[in-house]
């Protein structure tokens, strides 16, 4: 028996120390900036300032897809933020993002920021009128969308946080989330069964926001989690998350703001096509093997 007596939450709960593990030193219970920061601005139309986590790489994904299927329009720039350094609370940042979160984007041509990744998504599919399907179908895309949306945290801040980030392994904690992540990755998989991509047979923004996230995981891409959550046991949605992993968008889209593993595999800032140069070439034609 534990002589650690139980905790009790106080009355009223106030930030006395900070919380701990790999990103305590930037949060924080409170908004706004903490200093003054311009943001640079590129020359095309979409101004992206993103970091390549799953969410980051959702709308570079997005832009490369784009431009891969002829829409020259979606010429874009994307600064790199670092948000270990606190770029995000920077006050140019936090004018286009309110809640400092990456990614965030300016439209340019519209004048508008668009910030939360599923909103870019859908913002960039509505505007190109490109991965997102029409009329009933268009229906069934945004349920995945918003189910991303609202499934992720439990992956991410819950199981993510707890298996790979907290400063001590916490069972409850673990347990709880690893139960709950693969309750979510039964979902993808039963719905996988019969389908090449999330709504069918049409490659949509429903994929590009999943993916990331749970193709990572799949993949033993984030969190190192593969073998302990079992994917490999989930056969649909490991296809379906290998099957994307070769498409030569995704394969650039995920290079883009990334600044950790291989260096052939960064690309620290895009702002034009030729940034990628001949860094791609040898992965986009092994994915073809």
């Amino acid at each position: 028996m534990s002589d650690t007596p139980p905790y009790e939450p106080p009355e009223v709960w106030k930030w006395e120390t900070p919380s701990g593990g790999k990103f305590a030193s930037i949060n924080r219970p409170v908004a706004g900036a903490t200093h003054d920061q311009a943001l640079p601005v590129g020359r095309h139309p979409h101004q992206l300032y993103s970091l390549a986590t799953p969410n980051g790489v959702k709308v570079t994904i997005m832009f490369e897809e784009l431009l891969a299927a002829g829409f020259e329009g979606a010429e874009y720039d994307a600064h790199l933020i670092r948000i270990n350094d606190g770029d995000q609370f920077g006050s140019g940042f936090v004018a286009l993002n309110p809640n400092s979160k990456i990614p965030a984007l300016l439209d340019r041509e519209t004048g508008s920021r668009v910030f939360e990744s599923g909103s870019i998504l859908l913002y960039l599919a509505e505007k190109f009128g490109a991965f997102l399907p029409a009329g009933v179908a268009r229906t069934e895309c945004l349920n995945w969308l918003f189910w991303q949306m609202g499934s992720a945290p439990y992956l991410g801040g819950g199981f993510g946080h707890f298996y790979s980030y907290a400063p001590e392994k916490i069972e409850y904690c673990i347990d709880r989330f690893a139960m709950e992540t693969k309750r979510q990755m039964d979902v993808l998989d039963r719905q996988l069964a019969d389908k090449r991509y999330i709504c069918g047979e049409e490659f949509t923004i429903a994929d590009m926001a999943i993916w990331p996230w749970y193709g990572g995981v799949a993949l033993n891409a984030v969190y190192g989690a593969a073998k302990f959550l079992d994917t490999a046991s989930y056969t649909h949605l490991m296809r379906w998350a290998n099957d994307i992993a070769k498409r030569p968008a995704v394969i650039r889209g995920k290079m883009v703001n990334r600044t950790w593993g291989e260096l052939g595999e960064q690309l620290h800032e895009r702002h034009d096509a030729s940034d990628f140069a001949d860094k791609t070439q040898d992965k986009v034609e092994a994915s073809k093997a």
